[in-house]
């Protein structure tokens, strides 16, 4: 019996635990290593399977852009797929967007592994990675479904495992344009690699430092300073209370790790999570966060 819908189906978050660039292709684009790790900070997504084709989405919460990356995954993978049935997609937002946290990604990767199945297609993640690829430079890392070591353009994974660690994730009001920041005479863009092509005790050793915060940087975060005074802001915010911070992908969000720094809050535990949204300046949001071994979804497309 094929099914006809699939409730509560999450979208976690991503951290870049750190962000290098290393150089810049012939064609503008910059190369990049970096270690994403997924964090269960998630949007919710409901799917229902339509007959007429149609796909339809439904805001349960902020307002989208009209035709968002969750409908162009859904009609990639329409077309990619010749299929005629269509889907009504709704989605209650969590993960804060212009972050640098990757929910529209990750939401695209859902839709995608979702209507994998809704639609019978069945596909193995060798097959739904194309798809994610043309959608954008984060998606394929969640259809991924494994932290990962990410180079190139954001093209290369490979899997990585990374030590389970608590986050303190902090989103300002302020958002900033990726675009901006690639623009600015501040960015470094000629970071040494710091990784052994083909050496997994390299890998490995990255997954470890990574955690433990002692290793790299994120390049990215004095332009976003430079163009957004709140990232600093929250990075001083983090530092004061947990003694380390960092920004994640191209900002706004900073995060720090919980009980690893100069001035652990080993008190804290899940509930702390409110204590971070109350102590926040106003529009900001913040919350406690686990890492994740593996992506929810992992297990839909082997």
């Amino acid at each position: 019996m094929s099914l006809r819908a699939l409730y509560d189906v999450p979208a976690p978050a991503k951290l870049n635990l750190f962000l290098h660039v290393i150089g810049r292709r012939a064609d503008g684009y910059h190369l990049l290593e970096s270690v994403f790790v997924l964090i269960d900070w998630a949007d919710s997504l409901h799917f229902e399977c339509r007959a007429d084709g149609a796909l339809q989405r439904h805001d349960l919460g902020a307002t989208l852009p009209t035709d968002d990356l969750c409908l162009r995954a859904a009609r990639a993978l329409q077309q990619a797929g010749q299929v005629t049935l269509g889907a009504d997609i709704s989605i209650a937002k969590s993960v804060p967007s212009g972050a640098g946290m990757g929910g529209g990604s990750s939401d695209a990767a859902t839709v995608l592994l979702a209507l994998n199945r809704l639609w019978n297609l069945n596909w193995p993640r060798a097959r739904l990675l194309p798809v994610a690829a043309s959608l954008g430079a984060d998606v394929p890392f969640f259809v991924f479904g494994r932290n990962a070591l990410v180079q190139g353009i954001g093209d290369q994974l490979s899997r990585i495992d990374v030590p389970e660690q608590t986050y303190a994730v902090v989103k300002p009001a302020a958002s900033i344009a990726t675009a901006d920041i690639f623009a600015s005479p501040l960015l470094k863009r000629d970071t040494p690699s710091s990784i052994i092509m083909g050496s997994l005790g390299s890998t490995a050793l990255i997954g470890q430092a990574t955690a433990s915060g002692a290793f790299g940087k994120n390049d990215l975060q004095p332009a976003a300073e430079d163009r957004c005074v709140q990232v600093a802001q929250a990075a001083r915010w983090l530092e004061q209370r947990f003694g380390n911070s960092r920004m994640t992908g191209s900002g706004s969000a900073v995060f720090a790790r919980v009980g690893t720094g100069d001035k652990p809050l080993a008190t804290w535990s899940a509930d702390g999570a409110d204590a971070i949204a109350d102590a926040l300046p106003p529009g900001w949001v913040g919350r406690l966060c686990r890492g994740l071994p593996c992506h929810p979804l992992v297990g839909w497309a082997d």
